[in-house]
């Protein structure tokens, strides 16, 4: 299911804080030599989005990202991407539980979708609104 990710896509993200600003960015998502681990470099065109690394592939328990950012952060998300929808979640409340769900256009050309934040666990706000654009 990977493969539908495959490739090099325009960012437009949308965040509450900034809400009169679209930030623009681009990633990549290419397989690692051997085709066993999934590679995405994100880079944003505003300084308070982090450029980041991702790496996916299947674990013990399934599907995975490990997220590494250009402030330090480091994140490991379990993950589903089946029927055009992507998935991304963890439950840890250190510092906030996050969950992604993003959808795919009929052509998988354009994946719309929002990152939400709960930080008690339960109560959850949308953080970030993302649309991917393939290019190409």
């Amino acid at each position: 299911p990977l493969n539908a990710l495959l490739g090099s896509w325009t960012i437009e993200a949308t965040h509450p804080a900034l809400p009169t600003t679209v930030v623009g960015g681009h990633t990549e998502f290419e397989w690692l030599e051997g085709e066993r681990f999934l590679l995405q470099r994100s880079s944003m065109d505003h300084p308070e989005f982090p450029d980041a690394l991702s790496v996916f592939g299947a674990f013990e328990d399934g599907l995975a990202m490990h997220s590494f950012d250009s402030r330090g952060v480091h994140r490991i998300y379990e993950m589903i991407l089946r029927d055009g929808e992507w998935k991304l979640w963890r439950d840890s409340l250190d510092p906030f539980a996050q969950r992604f769900t993003g959808r795919f256009s009929e052509d998988g050309e354009t994946i719309t979708g929002a990152w939400e934040l709960a930080e008690d666990g339960s109560s959850w706000k949308t953080d970030f609104e993302l649309t991917y654009t393939k290019l190409g």
